[in-house]
């Protein structure tokens, strides 16, 4: 329950070393990684890929299903200042048409910027 409380107050993507971190000894590297494969396989979090290169999760909206069933057609938005990476939920995906002879099983769709709670005024530095 620790695990999830502090995704919740978090609002954004955690890694695991985010998570050792934040929870210090109350619990060890093992249960933390055994919590989050749960979490996944359960449709509690999903994966999030940003350009760290560190496997990062995120809350579900709503219990989605199995790990293998997870439907999260949204944009990912990593902050250039913070660092953080977010779930944005409103924004349309676009629609990939990929040539013929391949399928699509899984797209990560991932925006840089400034996020609003580092942007003064509200607006994206540099936005296009």
């Amino acid at each position: 329950m620790a695990i999830l409380e502090h995704f919740d107050r978090a609002g954004h993507a955690l890694s695991q070393p985010d998570l050792e971190k934040a929870l210090g000894e109350q619990h060890d590297r093992v249960t933390i990684y055994r919590t989050l494969t749960l979490y996944l396989d359960k449709g509690i979090l999903h994966k999030v890929l940003d350009d760290s290169g560190a496997m990062k999760y995120a809350l579900c909206p709503e219990a989605c299903g199995s790990h293998d069933h997870h439907q999260h057609d949204h944009i990912h938005f990593k902050c250039l200042r913070c660092g953080n990476t977010s779930c944005i939920e409103d924004l349309e995906v676009p629609k990939i048409n990929l040539p013929k002879g391949y399928t699509l099983t899984e797209a990560n769709f991932l925006l840089s910027g400034v996020c609003r709670n580092c942007n003064a005024g509200g607006e994206v530095v540099g936005s296009r």
